[in-house]
């Protein structure tokens, strides 16, 4: 049962907010914009809204799913930048889906981005968009005015955000998830 909702929600996720245009709020037709999705999770075996995420996104046509534990393992000096790059090209939005690690991006997606961005210059993914998938296990009292740190989980994505920026990207709002866990994943579909 937990499992049928997770792709259920997954699916319904995907399909809501991958396959929608931009300005989703004025058209329910899918768009033919190709999505290239990057994946990573640090310890795969605990993953479980990750999991589903990819696996839901992985069934669905005009996605590429790219798994970078699955393709380089934790060795960050494997991942190809010229074949990250083409992927780049090849797709007019990115999505980034990984649990939140320490704050921060996960560290096979933070070598992804040096080696697949380092030499970018500005501009050189004009016309993209950018968009940010994540979960984490703290909740309001890590996260927001009134958390330990102070900042709500989506700005602690300002460096993704920065980087977008640069490479002329369009930046959508991030979808995180506080307090994750995968009995609420069903909930999650009634926050979008």
């Amino acid at each position: 049962m937990v499992l049928l909702q997770r792709r259920a929600a997954a699916l319904f996720l995907f399909a809501f907010i991958f396959l929608m245009p931009v300005s989703y709020a004025h058209s329910r037709e899918k768009t033919d914009i190709k999505t290239l999705v990057i994946v990573s999770h640090p310890y795969p075996e605990r993953s479980v809204l990750t999991k589903g995420l990819q696996e839901a996104a992985e069934s669905l046509e005009g996605v590429t799913v790219r798994n970078l534990e699955t393709l380089y393992g934790y060795d960050t000096h494997r991942i190809n930048g010229d074949a990250e790059r083409k992927m780049m090209r090849e797709h007019r939005r990115v999505v980034f889906i990984f649990p939140t690690h320490w704050f921060n991006i996960t560290p096979m997606m933070k070598a992804w981005l040096n080696e697949t961005w380092g030499s970018v210059g500005p501009g050189l993914w004009q016309g993209k968009e950018m968009f940010i998938v994540s979960t984490a296990a703290g909740g309001s009292s890590t996260y927001g005015p009134d958390g330990r740190i102070g900042v709500s989980l989506a700005d602690v994505f300002l460096p993704m955000k920065a980087s977008a920026l640069h490479a002329g990207m369009t930046w959508l709002p991030p979808l995180v998830f506080e307090s994750a866990s995968s009995d609420r994943l069903p909930s999650y579909q009634l926050n979008l």
